[in-house]
């Protein structure tokens, strides 16, 4: 046997497709949050009075992509398919991201903040699920939960509190978030 792919191949179990589950909602929600930077992006860019915030944003794009591009070397090396809404939350992602830039600056940020603490909680949640049984993709998991504080942390200190309403457009991305883990999971 040659790889963990093929082990799984020939031993499947619960463990093995619980963990192919998890690298999938993962990738997606990588891939997801590649595409809230960029519809903000689209919206702050080339915009001298929102250079400030499309830089930041920027950044943590580059930080989203960097986890999008090893979620794909992990799916790929273990033979995990994308989710198959892939092109549902490409666009869902862009629009939501391009909707909540349009709303100013504290709204995108507000965003931010909504989307990295379901996923803070949601790596943390896999974390505990893994325990030692897969440590490599532990690590990894562990590594980008705090990355995604940090973008929480920095989206707060802009001031995403401050967004008229915000309570409610927290509510109402956390759900979104929510159902597009369900989802990605399985299908």
């Amino acid at each position: 046997m040659s790889s963990a792919a093929d082990t799984r191949r020939l031993f499947p179990g619960p463990r093995a497709q619980r963990t192919a589950e998890m690298i999938r909602v993962d990738h997606a929600g990588e891939h997801g949050a590649v595409q809230i930077y960029r519809g903000q992006r689209a919206v702050f860019e080339n915009r001298p009075a929102h250079e400030r915030i499309a830089e930041l944003l920027k950044e943590m794009e580059d930080g989203e992509a960097h986890h999008l591009d090893t979620f794909n070397r992990i799916a790929t090396d273990r033979g995990v398919r994308p989710t198959l809404f892939s092109p549902l939350w490409s666009a869902a992602g862009f629009g939501l991201g391009a909707v909540t830039a349009l709303m100013g600056e504290r709204a995108a940020m507000a965003c931010t903040s909504a989307v990295e603490e379901v996923i803070e909680e949601h790596y943390r949640e896999q974390e505990i699920e893994l325990g030692d049984t897969d440590p490599e993709l532990g690590d990894t998991i562990a590594q980008f939960r705090e990355d995604e504080t940090q973008h929480k942390n920095t989206a707060l200190e802009e001031g995403a509190e401050l967004t008229p309403g915000y309570p409610v457009l927290k509510a109402m991305i956390q759900f979104g978030c929510r159902i597009a883990i369900k989802a990605s999971e399985k299908l």
